[in-house]
């Protein structure tokens, strides 16, 4: 079985979306599958035409001239359409599996149709709500209503379509697409990345005056959506309650600056750290000095659909998790035994589970070992690409 990927960016870009992908085809190739991928023109690292990146092939798609919306976009699907051709003529691959944005799927539905090769669509968040919650676009524009049509028109013109969570199938089903060709495919983990967590690293403790204090930390992009604001200002009363109690920020993106300004004029500034951005090889580092990883997502579109994968490699990594209690966090964690749940958009509430996460550490290594247990069970990617091989063996006729 030959499949070709079809793709925004990859490896060796970071982001959630090139790890998901990274995983699904390292599992492929352990499957026995031949798997290639092509990125589009918005992959924006320099490299080669055709780049190998930790074992995987990935073929580049050149960038368009300079172009205001929407001219910038049509180019850049018929950009892409050409690369996939040209790869389908050189490979020569069984199945086409495109991933979201919906510009990959209408550039991939041309060479499905031209090649007479099945095309699975999957979808990882509705491109018109993550440009909301990356305060990119607004609900209800005439922007959004377009988008949202392209998706759908490319989720019923598809073979098959993948989404990573419920809460997209469902939605998907509720504007008119067959529920019958909606696989779940959710985010998983590569156990493989994670043994036993390191021990927490004493010099960085001690740099960032955390030695011997009670952590709570939050490791990935600084988006609105993330609800960080919340998680600051929620500081004063967690120290109230936890004099020991700091904050733990790693990463950066677009609310850095406004994040930074309000830790600064909090009544618990010294207990708030920032770190920056950090190598991806360090992460890990910072991890090892978090007591527990929150995430306290707002309640929105976006967060109510679709599911992070954070909150599933901190429990990989035996860390214990508190998330807000929107949809997509509710698929991922059971409160009180995975993780706990607070009400999204309410300091308060957030102040308050983390002090009884702090006040009941005995229970602490029980929740540890059970949300392992989870994520090794039903998240593990070794096992979760078998849900994509009856789709491939329908498609394709053959033998997976």
């Amino acid at each position: 079985m030959r499949i070709l990927h079809i793709l925004d960016h990859s490896m060796p870009l970071h982001s959630g979306y090139s790890f998901r992908t990274r995983a699904i085809l390292k599992a492929q190739l352990a499957n026995g599958w031949d798997v290639a991928g092509v990125t589009g023109s918005r992959h924006t690292e320099d490299g080669p035409d055709v780049e190998t990146v930790d074992g995987l092939t990935f073929y580049r798609t050149k960038a368009p001239e300079t172009m205001t919306t929407p001219m910038r976009e049509w180019r850049e699907i018929a950009l892409l359409a050409d690369r996939v051709d040209e790869v389908v003529q050189e490979w020569k691959p069984d199945q086409l599996h495109v991933h979201s944005p919906v510009l990959n799927a209408m550039a991939a539905l041309r060479v499905a149709r031209r090649r007479k090769l099945p095309l699975i669509y999957e979808i990882r968040a509705f491109w018109e709500d993550a440009a909301v919650g990356n305060g990119k676009g607004r609900v209800n524009s005439a922007r959004y209503w377009l988008t949202r049509m392209l998706e759908t028109h490319a989720a019923n013109q598809a073979d098959a379509v993948a989404v990573i969570c419920e809460g997209l199938r469902q939605d998907l089903i509720r504007r008119g697409v067959s529920g019958d060709k909606i696989m779940v495919a959710p985010n998983g983990v590569d156990m493989a990345l994670f043994g036993d967590p390191a021990p927490a690293d004493a010099d960085l403790a001690q740099s960032l005056g955390l030695a011997g204090k009670e952590v709570v930390g939050f490791v990935g992009s600084f988006y609105d959506y993330e609800g960080l604001d919340d998680l600051i200002a929620a500081m004063p009363r967690l120290v109230m309650a936890r004099p020991d109690a700091h904050l733990l920020l790693v990463g950066g993106g677009p609310m850095d600056a406004a994040l930074r300004d309000q830790a600064a004029q909090s009544d618990v500034a010294d207990h708030i750290r920032f770190t920056g951005r950090v190598p991806h090889q360090e992460v890990e580092r910072y991890y090892g000095l978090i007591d527990i990883l929150a995430y306290p997502r707002k309640k929105m579109r976006l967060t109510d659909l679709v599911t992070p994968l954070k909150p599933l490699e901190a429990m990989a990594q035996k860390r214990l998790v508190a998330a807000s209690d929107v949809g997509g966090h509710r698929e991922l964690i059971e409160d009180g035994v995975t993780g706990t749940l607070f009400p999204p958009d309410d300091p308060d509430a957030l102040a308050a589970a983390l002090a009884e996460m702090f006040d009941n550490r005995e229970i602490w290594d029980e929740r540890r070992k059970i949300a392992r247990e989870f994520v090794e069970r039903d998240r593990n990617w070794s096992s979760n690409i078998s849900r994509y091989a009856p789709v491939y063996q329908k498609l394709t006729g053959k033998a997976v």
